[in-house]
């Protein structure tokens, strides 16, 4: 059976969810952020256990929207959702994501 955990991770949260990367990620992995600074100490640990660290900067940019959008269409990138809610149960939702033990998305459908 192939290995689970994922090559790379999209921090596009920021708070602790660069570190908590470290836990999940396989060996030789990648975390991209687009809302964390690059923290020395946080970069040497991903070194440490043998990945690596980056930052991009974001900015608006509808052409690559497109694309990502292409490429979820065509399955070439999927997203994790741990759950979806109805908007009703906002509330549970909401405290799901606050417990901080999310392994994906939250969805909310109206």
């Amino acid at each position: 059976m192939a290995d689970p955990a994922p090559h790379s991770t999209l921090d596009t949260i920021g708070g602790d969810t660069a570190g908590r990367s470290l836990e999940v990620l396989r060996p030789g992995g990648r975390l991209v952020t687009a809302v964390a600074e690059e923290d020395s100490e946080l970069v040497a640990r991903f070194e440490a256990a043998g990945m690596r660290f980056s930052g991009i900067a974001v900015d608006p940019d509808p052409v690559a929207l497109r694309a990502l959008v292409e490429l979820v269409e065509q399955g070439r990138l999927r997203v994790h959702v741990q759950e979806s809610f109805p908007f009703e149960r906002v509330v549970d939702a909401h405290r799901l994501l606050d417990d901080g033990h999310l392994r994906g998305k939250l969805v909310l459908t109206v």
